[in-house]
């Protein structure tokens, strides 16, 4: 079995299991004294929309690009603090749903067989101890067919315990509840919440309790369910106003259909739902210690049976906090997935896109889940709307951009007032090329005529935005800066800055290149493409800097920080396509001296750059360095819960390291290649991959054993797109055409 498992109870929040059905998740505890069960629904958010579009920035952005071009730095950023920093200068933030208490007061010395555990095959925490001689067990799912979170209490004998419904921090010793109201009856327990700020989306939580045993009790004492029974279910549902106009119905409901089911009936409907998806895919390695418990794995061993596990972890997050339920009003994966914990959460809990929101999407396609995409693109097709204002108004252009952060709003300003962060307008361009790599492993035409407007908008903004460089030689953007990194020019004087940074051509040139296939693949009569085309032309190359590293800047710069967190400048290697050691191999080279500089210098020191890191060396190949970055990201930057840290909590540690695992077994990112196990590591000597899927259509399956490939290669072609499929080695590449099943025999 698939699981993360511990003998003690959760004594933090870093310590409890998460649970979710896309919308409603919860982190639960495993205590024995009082249950505690942090709930969470994803659109609980402080606050309405804001206008905070800087109505004076265009008026000096050609002012600012002067400064820029002259060197000017410290007039320049004076400049964009007072005439491009969006006021207010923060967007909304993400809030809890609430909290939910089972008082058992089983204390801790009285407790016996004390087990904990995660169960990944069927997406359920489960509980189990003995306390005075009586066998508890307690089992917490959230389903999404019945959109309800569901807790099953059950005892060896009847037994006594209270339910209690708050909404608080995750402090323990708080006092401050943040609700309207809470009331109960004999069966039920509802609660009204208005999250802070004007505009908000007003909250509706409801408890149930039912006994399964006839002689079974629950009555109400204050606003709190005294129960007692063998066993009982409880159910949690929750709506607010951003889906629902009657948020009292819309929970009601919810809450009185899975009333109407048997408990056996619900974990049935929630187990058949989540391995529709979860069982898709397979990832399997030996040797296995999982007899030892998952806390003490990460801290001490980190064999190859707990990689996996961290990579089957990937999956069950990403289909618990990102389905494609309610389609358009569907919200993506925040910061923290849907597991925030705090009314003043880390960064907002928001959707930070100059690396972090991309990286939550990045395993989706290749670990066959690209249905839980769509959230992503929904909101996207929110921005391109939003942003045609901040796009017009900030810069005179058409189309739609957004900068490095936005909120459940679609609000696409400016947020913060960070230098190294805040100006950048090509948040949006990196975000479209998530279209064209859904299309690259889908091939869905209606997905990407769909999208294609969006795709569209984001090409008029760029084709404004680009203005000759100071040579008049390249098209470039102006402002530009490297995403949160700083330089010091060749006077010495430090800046962020800059014209055409290496990130922004980077994703300029490659949105350029899929805009001009989506308008092929679609036979659009698209007067943009000859524009496209002269200006991708006119784009500046890659430079290789003084010490063989790749410029990060259009300047040979010196880095501030030379171990910053950030890679943006590899953004080429990946996530995208363009620089590959067969073909550009003193670009890749490059990138090499690169990420040996960051690590010289104390890089991927946070969990989800350490899981850039972890990618960036599989598309080089290098399987070792693979390897080390993964035991680094398992010992420093990984909770006993298996969840990854910044610090604090950020879940794109666990979604980018999931997909660096299959980058290292799997690659399809060049035209009509598929390469097997092109990154292994040595230690990773036995295992078998099931249902990873590839661009153009391929789903594979193989075994290896001391980094060799055993028996067949299973194919599935849905699209028929011919394919060379290359094994470990120098072997040529054996070719693949046509639809349906090919079975290829490892050479």
């Amino acid at each position: 079995m698939s699981e993360l498992w511990y003998d003690t109870p959760a004594g933090t929040w870093d310590e409890a299991l998460p649970v979710g059905n896309g919308r409603l998740g919860a982190m639960v505890h495993g205590r024995t004294t009082t249950e505690l069960l942090q709930l969470n629904e994803d659109s609980v958010w402080y606050g309405g929309p804001q206008d905070r579009t800087p109505v004076d920035a265009f008026q000096h952005l050609a002012r600012l690009r002067e400064l820029i071009q002259q060197g000017a730095h410290a007039d320049a950023e004076e400049l964009v603090r007072w005439a491009f920093f969006a006021y207010p200068m923060s967007q909304r933030h993400y809030e809890p749903l609430g909290t939910l208490f089972l008082h058992f007061n089983h204390v801790a010395q009285e407790v016996s067989g004390y087990r904990r555990s995660l169960d990944l095959e069927r997406g359920i925490a489960h509980v189990q101890y003995e306390h005075s001689g009586v066998q508890y067990e307690r089992e917490v799912l959230a389903s999404h067919p019945d959109a309800l979170l569901a807790i099953r209490v059950r005892a060896s004998q009847s037994v006594e315990f209270v339910v209690r419904l708050s909404r608080m921090s995750e402090l323990e010793y708080e006092t401050n509840e943040y609700l309207d109201d809470l009331v109960a009856d004999d069966r039920s327990i509802t609660m009204h919440a208005t999250p802070g700020g004007p505009g908000s989306h007003r909250v509706c939580c409801k408890v149930g309790v039912r006994c399964e045993d006839p002689d079974g009790v629950v009555m109400r004492v204050g606003n709190n369910l005294r129960v007692r029974c063998r066993e009982a279910l409880i159910l949690v549902s929750a709506q607010t106003a951003y889906r629902q106009k009657d948020i009292d119905h819309g929970a009601g409901a919810d809450l009185k259909n899975g009333l109407l089911r048997s408990t056996k009936d619900i974990w049935a409907r929630h187990i058949q739902d989540y391995q529709s998806l979860y069982s898709r895919m397979e990832l399997k390695m030996t040797p296995d210690a999982s007899e030892i418990p998952t806390d003490r794995r990460i801290k001490h061993f980190r064999d190859p049976g707990l990689i996996a596990l961290y990579h089957n972890f990937c999956r069950y997050l990403l289909i618990s906090c990102s389905r494609d339920d309610v389609k358009e009003s569907a919200l993506p994966a925040t910061l923290q997935g849907i597991w925030n914990p705090s009314f003043h959460p880390a960064w907002g809990c928001k959707y930070t896109i100059n690396i972090n929101l991309q990286m939550n999407y990045w395993p989706a396609n290749v670990c066959n889940l690209s249905e839980c995409e769509m959230p992503l693109f929904y909101l996207l097709e929110r921005l391109a709307q939003t942003g045609k204002a901040t796009a017009r108004t900030m810069y005179g252009c058409r189309g739609w951009t957004v900068h490095h952060c936005t909120d459940i709003w679609g609000d696409t300003a400016p947020v913060d007032q960070w230098m190294p962060a805040t100006l950048w307008p090509l948040g949006g361009a990196w975000l479209c090329m998530h279209i064209w790599d859904h299309f690259c492993f889908c091939g869905d035409e209606v997905f990407l005529q769909r999208m294609f407007p969006v795709l569209r908008g984001c090409i008029e903004f760029l084709l404004d935005f680009l203005v000759p460089d100071n040579s008049g030689e390249f098209l470039v953007t102006n402002p530009s800066l490297s995403p949160e990194n700083s330089f010091y020019d060749e006077h010495g004087r430090p800046g962020v800055l800059c014209e055409g940074s290496t990130i922004d051509i980077q994703i300029v040139h490659a949105v350029f290149n899929a805009f001009v296939k989506s308008a092929s693949i679609l036979d659009c009569d698209e007067d943009l493409l000859s524009k496209v085309n002269l200006a991708k032309e006119s784009l500046p190359p890659m430079r290789i800097g003084s010490l063989g590293q790749l410029q990060e800047w259009n300047t040979d710069y010196a880095e501030v920080e030379p171990g910053h967190r950030h890679v943006s400048h590899l953004w080429a290697l990946f996530p995208g396509n363009t620089i590959l050691p067969d073909r550009t191999p003193d670009l890749a080279s490059a990138c090499s001296v690169t990420l040996a500089r960051r690590e010289a210098h104390g890089g991927g020191h946070t969990g989800w750059s350490r899981a850039w890191l972890i990618n960036l060396h599989a598309r080089l190949r290098a399987a070792d360095e693979c390897a080390k970055h993964i035991d680094l990201l398992l010992a420093q930057s990984t909770l006993p819960n298996m969840l990854d840290t910044h610090p604090p909590f950020q879940i794109d540690g666990n979604f980018g390291a999931g997909a660096g695992i299959i980058e290292m077994l799997v690659q399809s990112h060049e035209t009509g290649v598929i390469r097997l196990l092109p990154a292994c590591p040595p230690g990773w000597k036995n295992g078998s991959l099931r249902g990873v899927k590839a661009r153009g259509g391929f789903e594979l399956e193989f075994r290896w054993e001391d980094g060799t490939i055993q028996n067949d290669v299973t194919i599935i072609s849905t699209l028929g797109s011919p394919v060379i499929l290359y094994f470990p080695g120098d072997r040529p590449g054996i070719e693949v055409t046509g639809k349906g099943l090919h079975r290829i025999a490892a050479p």
